[in-house]
Formats: C-alpha cells, structure tokens, sequence
C-alpha cells in the first residue's frame, strides 16, 4: 500500500487553452451554486428593472431641484458660479473618484479560484484575464453615460439629442480613463500611485471651482466632442482595449492578486451594505507597503494621548480622507455663491451632506478600533473614557471643517460671528456621530431575513446603519431651524449646546441599543422610578 501512488498515473493529454478552462470554471460554479436559466433571466429583469426605477426616480429628482431653484439674479456679487459650471466642477471631481477607484480596484485582477490555480496554470495568461480587463472599463462607461446623462438632462433641462451627445462623451472618457489605469498597471505602476493621482485630480476640484469664481470664468453647457470627434475617440478607446489586451500578461502576479483581493472585497461589503468593511477595502487596498518617513509620535505621553496619537496618524497618513475633508469643506463655501442654489433648503442639503463626508473621513481610527480593538484592550481606560477619547480628532477635525463651512453660511446671511458660534457649539455633534457609527454593531444575520435586489439583507439592518445619522439628524435641529429662518439668535446657540452635550453622552455609551430605543427605555425607567416613589 506505501507504494501506491495518491493519484494514479494516466495518459497525459492536450493542455486545455485558456477559454476552455474559464468555462469549466463557470460551469462548475453553476453547478454548485444551483442556479437555472430562469433564475438568471429573472435576475436580469430584476436588475434592469431596478436601474429603469432608480434612473427615472433620480431624472424626476432633478427636474423637481431645477424647477424649484429661483432664477438666476442679476447680481454684481464678487465671487459668482453659474450652474453649469459648477457641474461642470462635480465632473471633474468624478474623474478624480474614477481614476482613484481604477487605481484601487486594479482595474485588472483575480480573485478567489482565479487567483488561487489560474495564475499557474502554462497557459496564455491574456486568455484568462480578458474578461476581468473588459469588465472595468464597461461598467464605467455605463455608469458615467447614466450618471452625467442624468445630471444635464435633470439640472440643465438639455435637449434629448443633446443628452444623447453628453452621455456618449461620457462613456468614451470614464472606459478611456480605466482603459489607461490599465496600461500604467501592465508596465509594473504600483496601484497607490494611480490612486494618489485620482485623489488629486479629485482635491484641485474645489480648487478650480474657487479660481473660477474669481475670475468670473464660465460654461453654458457641458462640453462635448462633435460626432465626428466621438468616433475618432472610440477608435482610440478601441486601440486602448486591444493594446491592454496584449500587455495582460506583463501584469505582475501579486498585482493581480491584490486587485482581485481587494475588489472582492469591496463587492461584499457593498452587497451587505457595510461601509466601514467598504472603506477598509478601497484605504487599505492602495496603501503603500512601507512608508520612508517614520514619526516618533512624540505626543503620547500617556494612555490617553496615546490613543488620541494613535487616531491623529491615521488620519494623517490617509490621503483619501485628507482629500475628503477638504472638498466637504468647499462645497458649503460654492453653493452659496451659485446664485440658483443658494437657497434655505440648498445651504442646508449642503451643509448636512458636506459635513456626513467630512465626518466620515475622521473616523477611520474609531473604525480601525471596531474591527481590531488592540489599543482599546490595551490601555488602561474603561470603554466610556475610550469612546470619549475617540471624540478628539474628530472633533479637532470638526471644527476646522465648521468653521470654513459656517463661515460661508454667514456671510450668505451676513452675520459671520453668530454662525461661527454656532458652527464650533455643533461641532461636538459632529465628533460624536463619528464615533457612535464606528462602533455601531453589526447585523442580526441569525434572524429573520428581507428579500432585496442585492440579496437576503436582516431586518434590522436599517436600525444599524442609522446609528451616527440619527446623532445628526435630532443633534443639529438648531443648525437647521436656523437656516431655513437664515437668522441665529443666542438661544439657538444655548439649544446647540445642550444637544452637542447630549450627543457626546449617547456616544459614550456602550449600549447597543438604537436612540430611539435607548429614549423608550429611559422614559420607561422614569416611569417606573415615580411608580416606586409613590
């Protein structure tokens, strides 16, 4: 018996070829995975169903912003935008999102079963990777025709022919754009280096909106390629993909496999609506290996600089949320010098999405700490003081945020100092939704179960995902009562304060519970209290 071998010999036949073994792979995954043809054409239908719904809810949203924003005034104002060129700017910024995102995700990878036998196999590696090389650039052509589509026909009210021209040209760019991250990844460009390029064309946006203003420089419409120009462009985009195709096995290995990695990953935290596991994947996926300066960290001092230290290095060392923090800072500042936008409910919409962005970004020590509580263990600091001190850089970051963001406000309402009171007694507001949404726990699994278009998704998934927005939510109610009124009076400052003192207590808490239901439970417990005292 020790002298039989494990696998018995046989005749060695024809290596298979490169699409052969791709589709054995898929025919094995679908015979695991039980799924029939009907399966798949009703998933199908359900996804384009779906995108029809979303498309014509966000085209009908847009309209309804554009018809309910006021004319444009006749203002000699020293710093103006027009609408068109501030979407002109958001597209910018998407190229930037795009090119970093191209950056992360690869664009090429191999993830899972392709990682683990494909890249050994003697086989044409171009084979195996042409699927992975075309999914990219199709998804972000299709994605910007939709997206930019939607922005000209619903704000610029453009007509159906000229949508069609600005959609065109956008898909032309976005699959140009990855189709060119895709060669800088075939001649051995660290994946880092094309996100740090991305996250940099996404921080001059802001800038260019500001210079624009002051110059007094401006578009009336998107700008497009004649379609003469179009065709010429897809001849490139086609050159694009055929010279990507022929450099897709001078892609190096571990290239591959950290793109398909982290792509996974990414899928997965997307399906399952967990952001924090999302931006994990895109910050940790593109950070550089090693780092050539090193910080003696000479802050910490004790347990709690320590830790204080520990969330301001993170901070420091992301250049995406560096990046995020500056453009929520910005866009306050250009909605209220866009004459059609600088509106109650514009200002508001604006100050409320710039300031999530912003705080979101300040957060990635407090989510670091969710996922891994090393230091949280470590230290000697009960877990109500750690929370709290998760609050600093945040709250530091806040700050500086509010007071850019809230001076703009002011100065659209022309009381500056009341508004930068108001913006520094609602930063501790801000601070804590950071850290109530870090620490949120994760979803019931083990329960009942809702059918969704991304799949099985737990009941009380909503009720987690809103720990940290309902922070915001009931925590700036003087915040939004004052700019719908565009006045700010001392006791909306007072108000202000006590709510940020309140945010900062729920915060604290190691309760599980949501607000809501920590709220209940509180009157609940009153009422028993005065029940007893009777």
């Amino acid at each position: 018996m020790a002298d039989t071998p494990a696998v018995l010999p046989g005749e060695l036949g024809e290596v298979p070829g490169a699409r052969d073994i791709r589709r054995y792979t898929t025919q094995a995954a679908n015979a695991r995975g039980g799924a029939s043809l009907g399966s798949l054409l009703a998933s199908v239908y359900y996804a384009v169903i779906t995108i029809a719904i979303a498309s014509g809810m966000a085209l009908g949203f847009a309209q309804a912003l554009r018809v309910s924003l006021p004319p444009t005034p006749e203002s000699d104002a020293a710093v103006d935008l027009s609408l068109p060129t501030l979407v002109l700017v958001v597209l910018l910024g998407l190229v930037g999102i795009l090119v970093s995102l191209a950056g992360r995700l690869g664009p090429v990878g191999a993830g899972g079963a392709e990682a683990a036998w494909w890249l050994v196999l003697p086989v044409d590696r171009r084979g195996l990777l042409r699927p992975a090389a075309r999914r990219l650039p199709l998804v972000a052509a299709f994605v910007a025709a939709i997206l930019v589509g939607l922005l000209d026909a619903g704000l610029l009210a453009d007509s159906g022919a000229r949508v069609l021209h600005v959609a065109v040209t956008s898909a032309l760019v976005a699959a140009g754009i990855v189709l060119l991250a895709a060669l800088a990844q075939s001649r051995g460009l660290r994946r880092s280096t094309t996100a740090l390029v991305g996250d940099l064309i996404l921080a001059a946006a802001p800038v260019v909106a500001v210079a624009l203003a002051l110059t007094d420089w401006s578009v009336h419409e998107v700008p497009t390629l004649p379609w003469f120009g179009a065709v010429a462009a897809a001849l490139l985009v086609a050159g694009a993909g055929v010279l990507v195709d022929r450099r897709l096995g001078r892609i190096p290995t571990a290239s591959l496999r950290e793109s398909g990695s982290v792509a996974t990953q990414a899928v997965g935290a997307a399906v399952s609506l967990d952001s924090r596991e999302l931006g994990r994947a895109l910050t940790d996926g593109a950070a550089a290996p090693t780092r050539r300066r090193l910080s003696r960290l000479r802050t910490a001092r004790g347990p709690a600089t320590a830790l204080v230290t520990a969330d301001l290095a993170v901070l420091r060392r992301s250049a995406r949320h560096l990046v995020q923090l500056a453009i929520a800072a910005i866009v306050p500042v250009l909605v209220t010098v866009v004459p059609e936008l600088a509106s109650q409910a514009g200002v508001l919409f604006a100050v409320l999405l710039a300031g999530y962005v912003a705080m979101s970004a300040t957060g990635e020590g407090a989510r670091r700490a969710q996922m891994a509580p090393i230091l949280d263990r470590l230290l000697p600091l009960d877990a109500k003081t750690v929370r709290r001190l998760r609050m600093v850089v945040p709250g530091i970051a806040m700050l500086v945020w509010s007071v850019v963001a809230f001076g703009a406000v002011g100065r659209w309402t022309g009381d500056v100092a009341g508004w930068l009171v108001l913006g520094v007694a609602s930063t501790p507001v801000w601070a804590a939704a950071a850290v109530r949404s870090s620490y949120r726990p994760a979803p019931d699994w083990g329960g009942a179960l809702v059918s969704t278009p991304m799949g099985a998704l737990p009941t009380g998934v909503a009720a987690v995902l809103a720990r940290g927005p309902d922070v915001v939510v009931l925590g700036l109610l003087p915040v939004w009562i004052a700019v719908l009124l565009r006045h700010v009076s001392p006791t909306m400052i007072l108000i202000q304060a006590g709510l940020s003192a309140i945010a900062v207590t729920v915060a604290s808490s190691i309760a599980t519970g949501s607000l809501m239901e920590r709220m209940l439970a509180s009157q609940e417990e009153m009422d028993k209290q005065r029940k007893a005292n009777r």
